[in-house]
C-alpha cells in the first residue's frame, strides 16, 4: 500500500470519527451544556483559572499532550511493522485516547478544575486517591527530569534549533502582551508571531549554537539546569504571560510542519521517490520485547497516554470557557495527535528510505536504509535514534518541495524541541498543582504556595536528573519504567471516567469501561513482565519501584472494579454542572 493512500485514508477516518463518535459521546454520553459555569469562569484568578477561546486553549492542550511522545513511540514501534503501529494509532486514538482525554477534561471541569488524583476520592475513596497521587507524582517526576534531557539532546544533535527555540519565548511574551493587554487581534498577531519565529528558524540554520562544558559539567547537564530553571519561572507566571501565547504559536507551528509533511508526502509520492521500506509485520525483531503487550506501551501519546489526563485535569480544565468547547479541545486534540503519529509512521517507514546517513558517513536508501537503522531493538531504542529517524525522514520528504536539507532539518528540529519545551512547562505546572493538593490534604498549608510547590517540583526533578552524575541523565535510570507507568495511569484514568459515567445511569460507562479493561490488562501484563526482566538483570532499584507501581495499580483496579459493580450512591455526581 502506498504511503499517500495510507495518509489519505487515515485522515478521512479521523474526520469521520470526530463528527460521528466524538459528537455522540459529547452530546449523548456527557451531555455537554453551555448553561454550566466552568471553573475558568467561576474561579477566574488571572493566573491559572483564565477563560480562554477554544482555538487558543486547543493550541495549549495539543502542544502540551504532544511533546515528543507521538514521535518517539511510533519511531521505535515501527520495528514490529507499520501495520500494527498504524492500526493501534488509529483505533487507540479514536476509541480510547480521545475518550480518555475528553473524559478527564470534562470531569475535572465539573469538579472545580481539580486534578484526576484529587477527584479519585469522590469516585472511589480517600485511600485510593493517595495511591493515585503517588503514581502521578512519580510519572511527572520522571517527565520533568527526562524532558530537560530530551531538549538538551535535541540541541546537541541539531544546534540550529537552539536560537529559534529560545527566541520563541520573547516572541510569545510579546504576543501575549498585544492580545491580553492591548486587545489586539489574536489571528493577526499570531500570524505575525509565527512568521517572525520562522525567520529565526532560517537564521538558526546558519547560526548553530553548541553549548560547551562549563565548570566540568557536560553540555547536557548545563542545558538541563538552564531548562529546569526556565521551567520554574514559566510555570509560576500567569498562563496569559507565556504558556498560552507560546502554545498558540506552537499550534500554528504544528499546522505549518504538518502541512509541509503532507505536501512532502504528496510531492515525494508523485515524484516516485516515496515507498514504504519498513516491513508490514515483523513479529520477532532482534532483541525486542514481545509485540504483545509492548506495542501498546511503546506507542503511548499517539494512541493513548496517561499523561494526557494530567494535562486535561491540570491546566486545560482551568481555561476552557464553555463546556461545549471541551469536545474540540479534548477529543479533537487527541485525534490531531493521532494524525501527527500517522505522519511519523510514514516518515520512519518510507521517508527514511529516501536517504539515510550511517555513523560511518555512508548514504543508504531504500530497504537498506531502514534495516540499518532498525537492525535491532537496541539500535533503534536510543533517544537520539528515535528523534533522528523522524527528523531525517521528514526532512527527506520536505526537500521534495524545494527546501534545502539544511533548512528542512532546522524546521523539523525546532518543531520537536518546541513541543518538548511545552511539555516541560506544562508538566512542571501540573506537578505544582499535585504537590499543592497533596500537602493541602495533609494540612501542611505552608507548602501549598505557588512558589514553594513549584520549587519542590523542580528541585526534586533536578535531584533525579543529576543522581548519576553531572550529565543530567539520572532520569534514564527510571526511564524503563515510564511507558508502563504512563499506560497504567491511562487505564486507571479510564476507570475513574467509567465510575463517573456509572453515576449517570444506564450503560454509558461502557464507552470508558471497555477501554479501561483493555489498558489495565495490557499494562499490568507489561509491568509483570518488566518485574521478571529486572529480576533477571538483578536491578534492585527498578525491581523495587516497579513492584510498588504494580501493587498500587492492582490495588486501585480492584477497588475501582468493586466500586463499579456496587450499588450506586447518592451525591456522587457533579460538583458543578
Amino acid at each position: 500500500m502506498s504511503a499517500l493512500l495510507i495518509m489519505l485514508l487515515a485522515f478521512a477516518g479521523y474526520i469521520i470519527m470526530y463528527k460521528w463518535y466524538g459528537q455522540y459521546i459529547g452530546n449523548k454520553i456527557f451531555k455537554l451544556s453551555d448553561s454550566a459555569v466552568t471553573p475558568a469562569v467561576k474561579l477566574e484568578d488571572g493566573i491559572d483559572y483564565v477563560p480562554t477561546k477554544k482555538e487558543v486553549i486547543f493550541g495549549h492542550h495539543f502542544t502540551s499532550i504532544a511533546g515528543t511522545g507521538p514521535i518517539v513511540g511510533p519511531a521505535i514501534a515501527i520495528i514490529w511493522g507499520w501495520v500494527p503501529a498504524l492500526l493501534w494509532v488509529f483505533v487507540g486514538s479514536v476509541v480510547m485516547g480521545a475518550v480518555h482525554d475528553f473524559g478527564a477534561l470534562i470531569i475535572s471541569m465539573r469538579n472545580q478544575g481539580k486534578s484526576i488524583s484529587e477527584y479519585t476520592a469522590k469516585y472511589i475513596n480517600n485511600r485510593t486517591k493517595f495511591f493515585f497521587f503517588l503514581i502521578v507524582f512519580l510519572e511527572l517526576w520522571i517527565v520533568i527530569a527526562i524532558f530537560g534531557l530530551v531538549i538538551a539532546v535535541i540541541f546537541a544533535m541539531y544546534p540550529a534549533t537552539v536560537l529559534p527555540v529560545w527566541l520563541e519565548i520573547p516572541i510569545a511574551i510579546a504576543l501575549g502582551y498585544m492580545i491580553y493587554k492591548k486587545g489586539a487581534s489574536i489571528m493577526t498577531w499570531s500570524i505575525i508571531a509565527i512568521v517572525v519565529m520562522y525567520i529565526t528558524v532560517f537564521i538558526g540554520a546558519y547560526l548553530p549554537i553548541k553549548m560547551p562544558a562549563i565548570a566540568g559539567i557536560p553540555p547536557t547537564g548545563v542545558w538541563t539546569i538552564i531548562l529546569l530553571t526556565y521551567a520554574f519561572i514559566a510555570s509560576t507566571l500567569p498562563v496569559t504571560t507565556l504558556l498560552q501565547p507560546r502554545d498558540f504559536i506552537n499550534s500554528h507551528q504544528l499546522v505549518v510542519a504538518m502541512a509541509l509533511l503532507i505536501i512532502g508526502v504528496i510531492a515525494s509520492a508523485f515524484g516516485g521517490h516515496l515507498e514504504i521500506v519498513a516491513p508490514a509485520l515483523q513479529v520477532n525483531p532482534a532483541k525486542a520485547p514481545p509485540m504483545w503487550p509492548f506495542l501498546f506501551i511503546t506507542i503511548a501519546c499517539g494512541a493513548i497516554s496517561g499523561f494526557h489526563s494530567l494535562v486535561s485535569s491540570g491546566t486545560s480544565s482551568k481555561q476552557v470557557r464553555l463546556e461545549t468547547d471541551s469536545l474540540f479541545v479534548g477529543y479533537g486534540s487527541m485525534l490531531m495527535e493521532g494524525t501527527l503519529a500517522t505522519l511519523v509512521i510514514i516518515a520512519v517507514s518510507a521517508g527514511i528510505g529516501m536517504g539515510y546517513t550511517t555513523k560511518a558517513g555512508e548514504v543508504l536508501t531504500g530497504v537498506a536504509a531502514w534495516t540499518t537503522h532498525y537492525s535491532s531493538w537496541a539500535a533503534a531504542a536510543g533517544l537520539g535514534s528515535k528523534v533522528s529517524a523522524f527528523v531525517d525522514g521528514s526532512a527527506n520528504m520536505i526537500t521534495s518541495i524545494g527546501l534545502s536539507k539544511n533548512i528542512a532539518l532546522a524546521v523539523m528540529g525546532v518543531f520537536v524541541a518546541s513541543f518538548a519545551g511545552t511539555t516541560l512547562d506544562t508538566a512542571t505546572r501540573i506537578q505544582r498543582y499535585v504537590v499543592a493538593e497533596l500537602f493541602g490534604d495533609l494540612k501542611i498549608n505552608f507548602l501549598t504556595g505557588r512558589y514553594i510547590a513549584t520549587f519542590i517540583a523542580v528541585v526534586s526533578a533536578l535531584i533525579l536528573a543529576f543522581a548519576t552524575g553531572a550529565g543530567g541523565k539520572g532520569a534514564l535510570k527510571l526511564w524503563p519504567l515510564f511507558g508502563a507507568v504512563n499506560q497504567t495511569l491511562a487505564g486507571l484514568a479510564l476507570l475513574i471516567i467509567a465510575l463517573y459515567l456509572k453515576t449517570k445511569g444506564g450503560l454509558k460507562w461502557l464507552v470508558a469501561g471497555i477501554p479501561a479493561g483493555f489498558m489495565a490488562f495490557m499494562t499490568i501484563w507489561a509491568v509483570v513482565m518488566n518485574q521478571t526482566k529486572f529480576g533477571t538483570q538483578h536491578n534492585m532499584l527498578l525491581q523495587v519501584v516497579n513492584g510498588i507501581i504494580l501493587l498500587l495499580a492492582v490495588w486501585i483496579v480492584i477497588e475501582g472494579i468493586i466500586k463499579l459493580f456496587s450499588p450506586p450512591e447518592t451525591g456522587a455526581g457533579d460538583a458543578t454542572s
